[in-house]
């Protein structure tokens, strides 16, 4: 585990010298924080009082379960962001971890750490910690802001304390990093089998795209983020992240990654 954590703290001295990484951890996050309070203080200030739970879609109306009126089309209208504090535990930790392996060779640095008395798991492991955890911490430090914005705006208390919901915990604080360590280790492996750090990026940003399509379907109306799908999420990432953690280990070769970027 010492080792894990050298290669971790070697990574981030190196990676958070990169403005281009600095900026999208931090960024990123504002942007998705900042957009739906953005929303809900846009439409409390246009005096839109005629909010009301016919215009949420039939096939939702479960989730008004204790709320009525207006009360019920606020919640629908905040839940729909829940999709975006898993989108960032997804997205950030690629733009560091297709760097991790990319971008040490192309800085010379990875034969001299290849060559050292390090495991590949302790070495994939710490660039992995490097990655993910920057990510959890703006994810969670972004839902305490949105929490608390949504305090402090004039929407009723009992949508405001459904934040605090099984549902949210669980994605936020569950699924979140899962989610983290899933984009890891699919960075990983596309770094490891390509030669260039921007290719790397591109490639492994495609894993934000089923997360995506999760999200504007819910805004069509065509899913929703439930308790069911949210454990259903958990339980296939924990599988997922640890069938995606060996084959990350495994196409990790040393010695050809090395020879074959000679």
């Amino acid at each position: 585990m010492h080792k894990t954590w050298v290669v971790t703290r070697k990574e981030w001295a190196e990676v958070f010298k990169n403005r281009f990484v600095l900026f999208t951890i931090a960024f990123l996050p504002l942007m998705l924080t900042a957009l739906p309070l953005g929303v809900l203080y846009g439409i409390r200030s246009s005096g839109d009082a005629g909010l009301s739970s016919t215009q949420v879609p039939s096939q939702f109306t479960q989730i008004c379960e204790g709320l009525v009126g207006e009360e019920c089309a606020q919640y629908y209208l905040v839940s729909t962001f829940l999709v975006l504090y898993m989108l960032m535990p997804l997205a950030i930790p690629v733009t560091i971890a297709a760097y991790s392996i990319v971008g040490e060779k192309a800085t010379r640095t990875l034969e001299p750490v290849l060559a050292t008395p390090i495991s590949t798991l302790q070495l994939l492991g710490g660039k992995a910690l490097a990655a993910s955890i920057p990510a959890i911490l703006v994810t969670w430090l972004g839902f305490g802001v949105f929490a608390i914005g949504v305090r402090l705006m004039p929407v009723s208390p009992a949508v405001a304390a459904r934040l605090l919901d099984p549902v949210w915990l669980v994605a936020v604080f569950i699924v979140g990093p899962l989610l983290a360590l899933a984009a890891v280790s699919v960075a990983v492996m596309v770094s490891s089998r390509v030669n260039d750090p921007r290719v790397a990026e591109q490639v492994s940003m495609l894993v934000i795209l089923p997360l995506l399509g999760l999200f504007f379907g819910q805004i069509a109306g065509l899913v929703y983020v439930n308790e069911r799908l949210i454990l259903l999420m958990a339980g296939v990432l924990a599988v997922a992240d640890v069938v995606l953690c060996y084959f990350a280990t495994q196409l990790f070769e040393r010695e050809t990654i090395l020879t074959r970027w000679k």
